[in-house]
């Protein structure tokens, strides 16, 4: 998707060193500038860079195979029949008669490779038969009994025979088709990603004049699939922070002091928050951009996430449903003491990776290569390109897995004793360290492992949030349909409406 290209563009090619020119800029030349002294030793070698879907390449028709000859007419004697019978059948004469069948074809079609063998995710743990033995339906947990999934990586399979290959395939009920409607209709285009891309390249451009080891990265819901029309851009600003004076609050009011001067952009605003970010909207189509400044980590979980939510065509569906309930009942909103859209993403994959038959793995632990935090930047987009595909034995509907996800939260999950973590594919002990102490709702970060649902922090909250789960299971399960607990229509007119 963002291959390894060449140079960032007005960079040489090079491993040397370089000095760009000290452009003419609002900011003031040289001097007024002190980002500009500071020259990285070597060229960043990569460009972030955004290209189509490859198109799939026609294959031609095959080529018209002739009509067999007339037989000859038969003169010889019997003998000779004989004869030249065993003469046709000789070894080197059928030979020729393959080789020699159809006429040489004009064109053939270059070798397609193939990919990796699909991996069959379906865990088989010692002692946890009681588990099986409760609950016979795959998409819900038994509350008294907990999942726990082996920490041995699972081998390469084949595909289960009749696994579902399309979306619709999973939408046979009405809930389920419901789901799959609100999905179409308020996923993030590929248009839209084009045109965060854009802004994003041209940003980084006029960045670099001033910065000029700056790059820019498209993080977050935009880049990991699981994004609405109407979500904002996230961008992290990379810059060498081995000259101690490039603090990110430092950085980013010298890119506001640019921004105000670029014709594309308007309504800038630092926000001097725990992590500070710089906000501001693009003129043409007024989308509101979010940069903060060395934030790699977010770079990091925004390619786990894209790994998990293109690992089974259920899992973008589930966590724009989901995402979409809680705004709707006001649970989605973490300067509100309520769940981030991040912590309402790990919620999903955590229940699908503890289902008795898992929907996914632990991608960090299957696969440690891909999402090693010691990677270089440059590398997080491309390791997880090697994972081979696999396939869940768990074929359950968009619906089930909806209510389940209901159910596991309201019943199930028991948030004073343990701790959601996707990283281990399991709900860990709570322990008495710090990131957990006195904290009603315990969601592990997959990389720096702290507590992501800490805005929870007020138990009025924290009852509402169990609430919610609670009387959205128990009207999903009488009515089986989405409008008992999210308005379809309206949430589609409402997306339409801010795109």
């Amino acid at each position: 998707m963002f291959p390894r290209g060449t140079a960032p563009r007005g960079r040489p090619a090079s491993n040397r060193g370089w000095v760009l020119p000290v452009p003419r800029h609002p900011l003031g030349p040289g001097g007024n500038n002190r980002f500009n002294n500071a020259v990285p030793e070597t060229l960043p070698p990569y460009e972030w860079r955004l290209t189509p879907p490859p198109s799939p390449v026609p294959l031609p028709p095959p080529p018209p195979v002739p009509s067999p000859p007339p037989p000859p007419p038969h003169t010889q004697t019997t003998a000779n029949r004989r004869k030249r019978s065993s003469e046709e059948h000789s070894l080197d004469v059928v030979k020729r008669q393959r080789i020699n069948i159809s006429p040489r074809p004009q064109w053939s079609a270059p070798p397609i490779p193939l990919p990796p063998p699909p991996r069959r995710y379906d865990q088989e743990v010692a002692g946890t038969s009681r588990v099986a033995q409760a609950s016979h339906d795959p998409v819900y947990h038994t509350p008294d009994v907990p999942y726990v999934p082996s920490s041995q990586p699972q081998p390469h399979t084949h595909p289960v025979p009749g696994s579902s290959s399309t979306l619709q395939s999973y939408a046979g009920d009405k809930l389920s088709g419901q789901m799959v409607e609100l999905f179409e209709a308020c996923q993030q285009q590929y248009s839209d990603l084009v045109r965060k891309e854009n802004l994003r390249s041209q940003l980084q451009s006029d960045i670099q004049s001033i910065i000029p080891d700056a790059r820019l990265y498209l993080t977050g819901s935009s880049m990991n699939g699981l994004g609405c029309r109407s979500s904002d851009a996230d961008v992290c600003l990379v810059v060498d922070q081995r000259d101690g004076r490039r603090e990110p609050i430092a950085v980013l009011s010298v890119v506001q002091r640019l921004l105000r001067s670029l014709p594309y952009v308007v309504r800038t605003q630092l926000i001097r928050a725990k992590v500070p970010i710089l906000r501001f909207r693009d003129r043409g189509s007024d989308l509101e951009f979010d940069l903060n400044v060395n934030n790699k980590v977010g770079i990091r979980n925004t390619f786990l996430l894209r790994s998990y939510a293109y690992a089974d065509l259920r899992i973008r569906p589930m966590i724009l449903v989901v995402k979409k309930w809680a705004r709707h009942n006001r649970i989605n909103d973490a300067s509100q003491g309520t769940l981030s859209s991040y912590t309402l993403v790990l919620l999903v994959l955590h229940y699908l990776q503890t289902l008795p038959k898992p929907v996914l793995p632990s991608l960090q632990r299957d696969y440690p290569e891909c999402f090693n935090p010691c990677l270089e930047i440059d590398e997080v987009p491309e390791r997880p390109k090697h994972i081979p595909s696999f396939i869940s034995c768990n074929q359950s509907s968009l619906g089930d897995l909806l209510l389940g996800f209901l159910k596991y939260y309201a019943t199930a999950f028991r948030w004073d004793q343990q701790v959601i973590s996707v990283r281990e594919a399991r709900a860990l002990p709570r322990t008495r360290s710090y990131e957990w102490r006195g904290k009603y709702m315990c969601v592990e970060e997959p990389f720096e492992r702290n507590n992501v649902a800490r805005a929870v922090h007020e138990k009025v909250k924290f009852d509402l949030i169990k609430a919610e789960f609670a009387q959205s299971y128990r009207i999903l399960r009488e009515r089986r349909d989405l409008n008992s607990i999210l308005p379809v229509r309206a949430t589609i007119n409402e997306e339409a409406s801010r795109t």
